[in-house]
């Protein structure tokens, strides 16, 4: 049943690609790429490898499906037409393609007892078998993530925080002018007006003296359920950051749920509100906060007498120490992501410099 549910999942990614190719609707073609990182999170719960598919949904269905529609509304929905050497690029594509499939040939099916983790268990046995005591956490993922490897967890962080310095370098810092504001309506909206005669109480048409424009109340519905699901969103995001060491979840995953629900509060409700709420300078201490959260807890553990991200010293017992090591890296990696997801949002959403 397991193997029928993953070809199907398989078969579904294939269309789904195929159909991405083929539209020249960018807007269909952006909510193909949503629904196949969804697909892909299936296809990852039925691996059992549900931390990645909490981080496949958030990042690839969620936060980047946002981005794309917040760039989309500002060009056109329809793919320029294709030249006619296309078609070199589309045989490029598929031979690289094949050239990737021909080099897992070699590689042992999925759960097979001969593969290399089976034949030669090494520190998978041992981080299942010892990860209770050493670490604590019954998340044998996060132990591995924040404790085991915690070294390159923090690299994975430097590479968040470079790729949101890059982003921000590439679209332009600079200072903005005294009374220059953001855009008052969300990304892609247009401000409708209503004519009516202000002589008139039968809605004629007015003449150019009589005319008065009047804001129309954009998006009523969509403003009311916003303001009552960002609290749940937000809610949940501290759920995921806090819970990780029981159940799937982390600082990867809260920070981009945690920057979502201001995402989302920016595109009903315009960035100047948005950014009244949460200022662009705090983002970008935000982004540098948790990063030096994390590599000043390593700092300590090394001045407290102990290696690098060795969290047994920040304690009287070692378990306790690994619960406040993780507690803080995590944190500092959960700050740093919400910093950057809304900073690219801030960015691209208004094609204004923070």
């Amino acid at each position: 049943m397991e193997a029928t549910v993953a070809n199907v999942l398989l078969t579904f990614l294939a269309v789904t690609a195929v159909g991405i190719i083929m539209l020249r609707d960018l807007l269909a073609a952006v909510i193909l790429l949503g629904a196949y990182s969804l697909i892909a999170a299936g296809a990852f719960v039925v691996m059992d490898a549900v931390d990645v598919a909490f981080t496949e949904a958030a990042v690839g269905s969620g936060i980047s499906t946002i981005l794309f529609l917040g760039a989309l509304s500002f060009t056109r929905h329809d793919q320029k037409p294709r030249p006619n050497h296309s078609w070199m690029a589309l045989f490029l594509a598929v031979a690289a393609g094949g050239l990737l499939i021909y080099g897992t040939l070699d590689m042992p099916y999925y759960g097979s007892a001969t593969s290399a983790a089976q034949t030669n268990p090494g520190l998978a046995v041992r981080f299942l078998e010892e990860s209770g005591s050493e670490v604590g956490p019954p998340n044998i993922v996060t132990s591995v993530l924040a404790s085991y490897r915690g070294y390159d967890t923090l690299g994975e962080t430097m590479v968040v925080f470079a790729a949101g310095i890059a982003v921000l370098s590439i679209l332009g810092l600079k200072r903005r002018r005294p009374g220059e504001n953001a855009p008052l309506d969300a990304p892609g909206d247009k401000t409708t007006t209503l004519v009516v005669n202000s002589s008139a109480d039968d809605g004629s048409i007015a003449s150019p003296n009589e005319m008065k424009r009047y804001p129309r109340q954009r998006h009523r519905v969509l403003q009311v359920v916003t303001k009552l699901v960002i609290p749940f969103v937000l809610m949940f995001g501290l759920y995921v950051q806090f819970h990780g060491d029981y159940g799937p979840g982390g600082g990867f995953q809260a920070g981009v749920i945690f920057a979502s629900g201001f995402i989302l509060y920016g595109l009903i409700f315009g960035l100047q509100k948005t950014r009244a709420i949460m200022p662009p300078s705090a983002l970008r201490i935000l982004m540098c906060l948790g990063l030096l959260l994390y590599c000043g807890t390593g700092l300590l553990t090394m001045v407290l007498g102990g290696n690098l991200l060795d969290y047994n010293v920040l304690a009287h017992d070692a378990l306790h120490g690994q619960h406040w090591g993780i507690f803080t890296v995590e944190l500092g990696v959960g700050i740093t992501v919400t910093g950057v997801m809304i900073s690219l949002f801030y960015n691209f959403a208004s094609k204004r410099s923070l």
